[in-house]
């Protein structure tokens, strides 16, 4: 990479954060890698002059603050942000209880938006920047059993990184708006996804899909980390970077049917859709 950048990059202690952080470290750039314990970051890092570990909740305004704060007068400025933080949650819409759907909402939705509030005046002022929002192979497919508060998250992602790139256009800002497929991380381990604290018996298929991504699909993910990481790095040296990315066999595929049954919906019923007109 020719021109050193400096990346704000959330979530960063595991999985594709880490490995952006890692490989971003390898090329000289500048790092800010938030976590909310930066215990295992500096174990798994160490110390070098272009990283910058944080302890930051992304739930937490003051802490998001204090973390934006720390990065600028550390390196004097921001040039990208990846907001990565996020975690996956099953169980129906049913069963799942409104704490449970609120967490969900708090992790991946509420604190990246705290996020963009706290970097925004700062790339308004520079004129320029790139901020990344990680979605989901979710955030495009809502048909998952099971996964519905996280399909809704992640559709609130896309929403919401779609109305942010319209609103940060004419301050010379660009946003990507990433759908990643299934990624051999760790998102699928007990820890990192979460299951529902008040099970129904009677959704025997959302149980054994729970069975499934947690015994068959962890650590059998078509998609290399690495490989992806390597992907958004390269986009953030675009000067016109995509606004949708998608990474992964599967999302593409899943992408095209969303796509034709979108298509198929629209000229099934396009004479319905066109006589409601005064």
């Amino acid at each position: 990479m020719s021109d050193k950048k400096t990346w704000f990059i959330t979530g960063s202690s595991s999985g594709l954060g880490l490995i952006i952080v890692k490989q971003l470290l390898a090329t000289g750039q500048n790092v800010v890698a938030t976590t909310r314990n930066i215990d295992s970051l500096d174990k798994t890092i160490g110390k070098t002059s272009n990283f910058l570990p944080v302890s930051m909740d992304v739930n937490d305004e003051s802490s998001v603050k204090a973390a934006v704060g720390i990065a600028l007068s550390h390196f004097g400025a921001i040039d990208v942000v990846v907001n990565n933080a996020g975690f996956g949650q099953t169980g129906t819409l049913e069963e799942l209880q409104d704490s449970e759907v609120r967490r969900s909402f708090d992790v991946n939705v509420f604190g990246m938006l705290n996020v963009i509030r706290e970097v925004m005046p700062h790339l308004r002022a520079r004129g320029n920047g790139h901020i990344i929002n990680i979605s989901s192979m979710a955030g495009i497919q809502g048909y998952i059993p099971g996964w519905g508060i996280y399909c809704a998250a992640k559709f609130a992602v896309a929403g919401l990184s779609e109305a942010l790139a319209a609103e940060v256009k004419p301050f010379g800002i660009k946003v990507t708006l990433v759908y990643p497929g299934h990624m051999r991380t760790g998102f699928l381990s007990k820890g990192s996804l979460m299951l529902p604290s008040h099970p129904v018996s009677d959704y025997v298929l959302v149980r054994e899909n729970e069975k499934e991504a947690a015994e068959d699909m962890n650590g059998q993910q078509m998609g290399d980390p690495q490989k992806a990481a390597a992907k958004l790095i390269k986009i953030s040296q675009l000067e016109n970077p995509p606004l949708h990315y998608f990474l992964g066999e599967d999302v593409y595929d899943a992408a095209r049917k969303k796509i034709q049954t979108l298509s198929d919906a629209l000229e099934t019923w396009k004479d319905d859709s066109l006589s409601i007109g005064f």
